[in-house]
């Protein structure tokens, strides 16, 4: 059975209904206890233990868990304390239980589906009028609408009297939609086109309706909506997949360099301890405890800040995805426009004149919008300063121009009151009122110009329908006005007696506008060289035109619709994607594939929406963007980030922030793995030619803690580059260290390890004293590690970008200093971790070691050699 297609009576017997008595409470209990409640379902929960788990299978925790067994192993041999490796598990947990917390929120998305739901609904059952849960009804069961109510079910309409349903939340339209339940709808119309047919969650904006129970629970629409978001798995952001293959590199790369120290420290026959102390040396000098923690850090604090610019984000790592967004598929109702009916145009016929609506329109333009006005329902009033509208969007509209104008609808309706008039109906297309102007009576009707225009026996009929084409064609939706003067009411007020002989008085024009913002938004995505997609419920008419303005439609882009969307399979789709950039009158199911097209071709892509039926491609992108003010809880909870304003320009500041900020992890990256490989090089190299460590774990362990920790975070909060949004996006294949950026870190780790094995020898040649060459090695490797995070801030000369302009770096440095200073000068401290104070010429030589590599990179950045971040 389809049910928008086929004909009433035949859904009826298929349903084994009767419209006027409805079901038996017997059969209505049967049918319930074999389809079961009408609810949606959900899905087996996780436990929050199960979520816990779920944390430690990433590689770098599974790491920084193998550095804090390492540095158990080297507190309990060496008995310097246990405050490092309970640090690095402390790390562990928190980090692990941010992600918890962060899941969560994720099961919101479908517990907000179900807040959409009527509670209660009416129906006919044994012929009586019935209030009973939603959750009881059934197929078959007769339901009674009135405006206000929100269907619980999917019904197919059996009666209806100027029925309008707002399904914008499902589908996008904009509009309210007429329903007739005598439309003749084809079998693969989309949902939008389905006139005959009312869907849950959909409020009854206007009129009233009898209709059958066509579909419950996980079968309505909106409930397939919550199976496409049940079934469309969460993406793994880039970082995250980085960060993992990282992760197993550093843990291989460790494995190899302990077997070959354990194969030199044996063919060498030195002893088992002492080459087990070397090789756990190695071990946590490749290991970058802090990475995944300090990761996280940077940002938890860009969270907070893009909270500032009105970006909340959900996931953590999500944050960065933005910054590689290269496809923003975006909704247009309410994202790319206001989602609020304005009345652009008015054309008055008595000066053949089409005007713009300002606050100080002609007399004649004031004329028509004062008889719009009178014929109209909704309202307009203001509360808490607030603009608060009430009634069908179009007559709003309407009623806001009048307003602009200086005539109140409230003061309009005492002066010219209404004595009677036909209610709108879908049939006519038109509605009328007769008021009371003066001592006149006045019949003034509204309506689609079409069914006026037959009406009307005077007036320049061809100019109107001029004006009426040209806007049209500018995606207006155009009502006309027309009145005549009558000297009595008709007893029975009918169409035939009040709706002819009319006068025509004008036109009016409205749309739901672009955003002003939205245009210069486009242009910057544009310009930072990100492809904008506009994906809507509404018409294609509509959708080109707002498209067009926007700068989204350009000279050979394309724009489909659902149906065209339809006959094309998947690898067409692929084939034409790059070149469609408006798809209008879509369902959820296709707005999905629009988006997997996109990750075919291997683009990032993000998706806008504020509508139930954005959820699932906005869970399916790589990153969802969900509006905060006008959209539905279901929206918000599938997405990645919420919009608090609405404005489609915060995206384009989302994504600045997002390329800033993995930038800054790049950069945080970079530092810390230069750093790593100096270690290991400095341990590995001194190990194959003296058979010498020039540095002991927890000498290593300290290096780290004060390098790897505050200035590594410090770096994450480098200023934004001026010159971000001039880059194309980053490839997602591309890998992190792209551009030459490993080569970089290799080259710059041997450099730091040379100065720091230079230092140890000259340490040993000055002195002949192990400890002294290691008090030499140490002070030249934690000083020069804290020089390189000033050389990592930017690929540009430090000295044009300013060594003072990341505050929050100046000061970690001191922290780091104080902390290493504390370590070198005071004795006790010094000795604790086999250090010695050293004559003040040997310090100055490990000073002038460290400081190296600031010219050497300010050199390598002149000639352009420095590029990891292009």
């Amino acid at each position: 059975m389809l049910s928008h297609h086929d004909t009433i009576d035949f859904v009826l017997k298929s349903l084994q209904s009767n419209p006027t008595t409805g079901l038996s409470n017997k059969e209505a209990q049967k049918r319930l206890q074999e389809n079961g409640p009408n609810k949606l379902q959900e899905e087996e929960k996780k436990t929050i233990l199960q979520r816990f788990a779920a944390q430690f299978k990433d590689a770098m925790i599974l790491i920084l868990i193998a550095a804090a067994c390492i540095s158990f192993v080297v507190a309990f041999f060496e008995g310097h304390g246990f405050f490092e490796p309970l640090l690095i598990l402390l790390i562990v947990v928190a980090n692990a239980v941010l992600g918890v917390v962060q899941e969560n929120k994720a099961e919101k998305a479908l517990e907000a589906l179900k807040t959409l739901s009527s509670p209660h609904c009416r129906v006919l059952r044994e012929g009586r009028e019935l209030k009973i849960d939603a959750q009881n009804l059934v197929l078959g069961d007769i339901m009674i609408l009135e405006a206000g109510d929100i269907p619980a079910s999917d019904a197919r309409i059996l009666e209806a009297s100027n029925l309008k349903c707002d399904e914008s939340a499902l589908t996008g339209e904009s509009v309210a939609v007429e329903k007739n339940q005598d439309a003749q709808v084809a079998s693969d119309a989309p949902l939008g086109d389905r006139f005959n047919m009312i869907f849950t969650g959909c409020p009854i904006t206007y009129g009233n309706a009898k209709a059958v129970v066509t579909a419950t629970s996980m079968n309505t629409e909106l409930g397939k909506i919550a199976n496409l978001l049940a079934g469309e798995e969460a993406q793994q952001t880039p970082l995250q997949i980085k960060l993992s293959s990282l992760g197993k590199t550093l843990g291989y790369a460790a494995l190899v360099a302990c077997v070959i120290i354990f194969g030199i420290g044996i063919v060498d026959k030195m002893k088992i301890m002492e080459i087990f102390m070397i090789s756990v040396s190695l071990a946590v000098s490749a290991i970058p405890e802090g990475l995944p923690a300090i990761v996280t850090v940077i940002l938890a604090i860009s969270v907070q800040r893009m909270v500032k610019r009105n970006a909340i984000i959900r996931r953590l790592p999500a944050v960065e995805t933005l910054g590689s967004a290269s496809v923003i598929c975006s909704d247009k109702t309410g994202t790319l426009t206001q989602n609020k009916m304005t009345l652009t145009k008015v054309y008055a016929d008595s000066i053949s004149e089409l005007e713009d609506i300002t606050d100080h329109n002609s007399e004649e333009s004031k004329k028509v919008l004062l008889y719009a006005t009178l014929c109209s329902d909704g309202s307009l009033f203001y509360e808490n300063g607030k603009e608060m509208l009430l009634g069908d969007p179009t007559e709003t509209s309407i009623i806001v121009a009048a307003y602009k104008n200086g005539m109140r609808q409230s003061e309009l309706q005492k002066t010219y009151p209404r004595l009677a008039g036909l209610p709108f109906d879908s049939d006519r297309k038109l509605m009328t009122s007769i008021n009371q102007m003066g001592d006149k009576k006045i019949v003034i009707v509204k309506g689609a110009f079409d069914s006026l225009e037959q009406r009307c026996s005077s007036k320049n009929l061809k100019q109107a329908r001029d004006i009426l084409e040209k806007l049209s064609a500018d995606a207006l939706r155009i009502l006309g006005v027309a009145y005549k003067e009558i000297e009595e009411i008709p007893e029975i007020i009918t169409s035939e007696s009040v709706e002819k002989d009319l006068t025509f008085l004008g036109l009016v024009g409205m749309i739901d506008p672009p955003r002003e913002e939205a245009a210069q938004a486009v242009k910057l995505c544009k310009k930072a060289g990100i492809k904008v997609v506009m994906i809507t419920g509404d018409h294609v008419t509509t959708a080109k035109a707002i498209a067009l303005q926007l700068g989204i439609l350009n000279p050979g882009d394309n724009a489909v619709t659902g149906s065209e969307l339809q006959h094309m399979s998947d690898q067409e789709l692929q084939q034409q994607v790059r070149s469609i950039s408006v798809y209008a009158r879509v369902s959820p199911s296709d707005k999905i594939r629009i988006v997997k097209a996109w990750q075919t071709e291997h683009e990032v892509v993000a998706m806008t929406g504020d509508g139930v039926n954005d959820a699932p491609a906005l869970k399916a992108a790589d990153i969802g963007c969900a509006m905060g003010i006008t959209g539905t809880e279901v929206a918000k909870s599938a997405a990645d980030m919420t919009l608090a304003d609405d404005n489609f320009a915060t995206i384009v500041e989302a994504v600045k922030e997002g390329r800033g900020i993995y930038d800054n992890i790049k950069k945080v990256v970079g530092y810390l793995l230069s750093t790593n490989v100096a270690e290991i090089f400095t341990v590995f190299l001194a190990m194959l030619f003296w058979r010498k460590t020039p540095l002991l774990s927890m000498q290593l362990l300290w290096i780290n803690l004060i390098t790897d920790s505050l200035p590594a975070i410090a770096l994450g909060m480098e200023p934004l580059a001026k010159d971000i949004m001039d880059k194309k996006p980053k490839k997602k294949s591309e890998g992190l260290f792209a551009n030459g950026m490993a080569v970089q870190i290799i080259l710059q780790g041997v450099l730091f390890a040379a100065l720091t094995l230079l230092s140890f020898h000259v340490g040993w040649k000055q002195t002949g004293d192990l400890v002294s060459s290691r008090t030499m090695a140490f002070f030249t490797l934690a000083t020069l590690q804290l020089v390189q995070s000033f050389n990592m801030r930017s690929q540009h000369s430090l000295f044009a970008t300013g060594f003072f302009t990341n505050a929050t770096l100046n000061k970690a440095l001191m922290v780091s200093l104080v902390l290493l200073s504390m370590v070198l000068f005071i004795p006790v401290i010094a000795s604790a971790f086999a250090l010695t104070l050293l004559p003040v010429k040997l310090y100055g030589i490990a000073l002038l070691l460290s400081l190296v590599p600031l010219p050497v990179l300010e050199l390598a950045k002149k000639l352009g050699l420095i590029r990891y971040l292009d």
